[in-house]
């Protein structure tokens, strides 16, 4: 009679775990899905460095391995959550009967009885239950999945799955993003007091979370280490010393909108989207960019980019103070002074209903007269700055027009010979400006596009010392086909109206007369021809004022385009991802970019030099002096090396382009501002010289500084002689002068 008293709570528990067994419950997971079991996995964009730059998830969770989990890790889970982990089978009868007697006794709770392998089966396969009943039925079953976790898997493995599936709050799902979410490292670098934090929040990750309860945080902590002198995993005089040092965080919340060259993640996102949906897995699912765990390999190199992203804000926030200064007092600021209330109003209310609030307001059935109401009043928010973010009480309406006096910047960076694009910034702030200006945005290109033009003078013939008169070239409205007669004219440098000049110091200072010549020799359709051979996509009507670059292409085209002269004649498609493997590093697609002949070698060695002379200045005999619109480079920022370029400023200063070639990288960069019709008001300020030559110059020096991690060194050209003896003009070298 007393065994049956006593044995009864045993039979009846193990009736229910039987009956828990046979589904009577509720269904268990199947041998496939223990196998197999499903969970969300972050896809890692991968630079060429091998640096996770970034990742696209629903939850921010990437699989770390056995040999990344540092041991005081292990060690620390082991003391607080499971000692006995590698003797029982997934139920630890001994801490369960401690936890029975302690809820049944006057000491109270005397510790828990869940075990990491019961854990994992309560994250894995059960829903949160809705009553006490429902957590009783919840409990068996775990237990069944726990015996059957353990038969499938190795300690190890179980292990790996609970600390790859635990949440720690802040985007950081697993240990792999939780040791880069908090301390900005990956998991094997974690000390031991790091670890012990981590672990002390699988206890209650949103109740032990730092950012908000340090303190708190900091004592569950120091029970970790505790547990791990109580188990002799670390001394007395150790734990004494790390309870003394405080959580020393390193925060890094994981998001879309943050981190390295989120531009390019963003376009990165568009394109494994397309991809995603094209390519099938074995189940003939396609795959899910968000959850499958992909890794995309892309060329981008982390340090460049870095270097990229600092060239741009170092340079356009100091343009940019010029920039207020430059308005600062003008009525109609930033818009022109010929601009009446009228245009001014038309150009707000058109920015106004291409804003996110506009587009909500009008979803939620608003009229004009409630949104008008709404963009009228004043009310908290923050604004963009340079120097931090300004809180402020402003009217929305009031606020679109300080964005407009932002100046923006896309730039793009790619080795010739391979297509790679090394760095991509597309603006200056993702998280306030999301407007992508490598790829999405097409402007004007102005005067970067005539060495084109001087490249089919030189395919057909035609010397760098051909001499071109001066004057205004006419195109007749008749014979080309125009509503009037177009005669180009030159920006300034009036002096020289009537002279003689070569080609090359033609396209060393931008000549208008000298390209419209070259324009009237093989029309625009040649033109246009070419444009297709060296990856221009965008449409460009055949129409004489090409020659000035009056149509809109992007950063990317151009970037694309002026490798065909650093790369022999050979038109290399920009790519950005080399290969993407599965979750189990199967890979699934490799890329291989395009390539076209475009040009001769000769003809691209030749327009390499003339590129130099944009840099290193022309001397013209009939001038007698020496000049090039990028000489700064050399006097301001004191480049030696071989460096080939073209400056470009189209109408009203609206646009400020600089494209530059090195033997082992080409580099374009375009700066102005989202709207039109806002710029400087002169040249001085408003040229490519002064908008985008800097940042290539901020951009290169740090690369060339970076020698031993980078191997991108200074190298010359490698260009017959043949070709330096057709360049010689019978040029003496006198002192650079400045022209523009």
């Amino acid at each position: 009679m007393l065994w049956g008293v006593i044995l009864s709570p045993f039979i009846f528990v193990f009736t229910l775990v039987t009956l828990a067994s046979f589904e009577f419950f509720g269904p268990l997971p199947t041998f496939d899905q223990l196998e197999n079991p499903k969970n969300n996995l972050a896809t890692e964009v991968i630079s060429a460095d091998s640096v996770v730059i970034g990742k696209f998830f629903i939850e921010n969770r990437t699989s770390a391995k056995k040999e990344d989990v540092p041991q005081n890790f292990v060690n620390a889970l082991l003391a607080t959550e499971d000692i006995r982990f590698r003797e029982h089978s997934g139920i630890d009868v001994r801490a369960l009967l401690r936890a029975i007697y302690g809820v049944v006794s006057v000491k109270g709770q005397a510790g828990g009885a869940s075990t990491i392998t019961q854990q994992l089966a309560k994250m894995l396969f059960t829903k949160t239950p809705a009553s006490g009943i429902d957590r009783v039925k919840q409990k068996l079953k775990e237990w069944v999945i726990a015996a059957k976790l353990e038969r499938r898997y190795t300690k190890d493995e179980i292990m790996l799955m609970y600390l790859n599936r635990y949440d720690w709050v802040n985007n950081a799902v697993g240990i792999e993003s939780a040791a880069r979410v908090y301390f900005n490292k990956e998991p094997k670098n974690l000390n031991i007091q790091e670890s012990a934090m981590l672990v002390g929040m699988l206890k209650n990750s949103a109740l032990y979370n730092p950012n908000r309860r340090l303190e708190l945080t900091q004592k569950r902590r120091d029970v970790v280490l505790y547990q791990m002198k109580k188990y002799d995993f670390i001394s007395d005089t150790l734990y004494d010393s790390l309870t003394q040092l405080p959580i020393v965080l390193d925060f890094k919340k994981a998001s879309h909108n943050e981190g390295l060259a989120p531009y390019f993640r963003e376009y990165l996102r568009g394109e494994m989207k397309k991809w995603c949906s094209t390519k099938l897995k074995t189940d003939g699912t396609p795959y899910n960019l968000y959850t499958d765990g992909l890794k995309i390999y892309t060329t981008i190199d982390s340090r460049m980019q870095a270097f990229a992203e600092e060239a741009v804000a170092i340079h356009i926030s100091s343009l940019q103070e010029d920039f207020f200064r430059h308005w600062d007092g003008y009525t109609n600021a930033p818009f022109p002074e010929d601009f009446d209330s009228t245009q001014v109003e038309q150009v707000m209310n058109l920015a106004i209903k291409r804003s996110v609030r506009y587009k909500r307001l009008k979803s939620q059935g608003k009229s004009k007269e409630e949104i008008d109401k709404i963009f009228d009043k004043k009310t908290e928010m923050k604004l963009f700055s340079w120097k931090g973010k300004i809180d402020t009480v402003l009217s929305p309406r009031d606020s679109i027009l300080y964005s407009k006096y932002f100046l923006h910047s896309g730039m793009m960076s790619m080795e010739p010979s391979t297509g790679h694009v090394k760095a991509y910034v597309g603006g200056i702030n993702y998280e306030n400006f999301q407007y992508d200006h490598v790829t999405s945005g097409k402007r004007q290109v102005g005067s970067t596009f005539k060495p084109f033009l001087y490249s089919l003078a030189i395919q057909e013939g035609y010397s760098p010392c051909y001499q071109v008169p001066n004057v205004p070239v006419v195109f007749d409205k008749y014979k080309w086909r125009l509503e009037k007669d177009w005669t180009p004219k030159n920006s300034g440098s009036e002096e020289l109206e009537g002279l003689t000049l070569t080609l090359k110091y033609g396209l060393a200072n931008s000549i208008n007369t000298v390209t419209a010549y070259i324009m009237k020799q093989f029309g625009p359709h040649a033109v246009v021809d070419l444009a297709k051979k060296i990856g221009i996509q965008s449409k460009i009507l055949a129409v004489p004022s090409l020659c000035l670059g009056t149509f809109d292409l992007s950063v990317y085209e151009m970037v694309g385009a002026y490798s065909t002269f650093s790369n022999k004649g050979v038109w290399v498609e920009p790519i950005f991802v080399t290969k993407i493997e599965d979750k189990n590093g199967v890979v699934l697609d490799k890329f291989i970019p395009k390539s076209n002949e475009a040009m001769s070698e000769k003809t691209a060695d030749v327009m390499v030099r003339l590129l130099q002379g944009v840099v290193d200045g022309v001397y013209s005999p009939s001038a007698k002096k020496r000049s090039g619109t990028g000489v700064r480079l050399r006097y301001k920022y004191g480049f030696t090396n071989e460096i080939g370029g073209k400056t470009g400023t189209t109408q009203n200063q609206s646009d400020g382009w600089f494209m530059g070639i090195t033997p082992n990288l080409v580099t374009g960069v375009w700066t102005g501002c989202d709207d039109r019709s806002v710029h400087f008001r002169d040249i001085q300020y408003g040229q490519g010289a002064n908008m985008a030559l800097p940042i290539f110059a901020e951009y290169m020096q740090r690369v060339y500084a970076d020698t031993i991690n980078l191997g991108v060194l200074p190298l010359p050209f490698d260009i017959s002689r043949s070709v330096d003896v057709k360049l010689d003009c019978d040029e003496s070298v006198i002192l650079i002068e400045e022209e523009f």
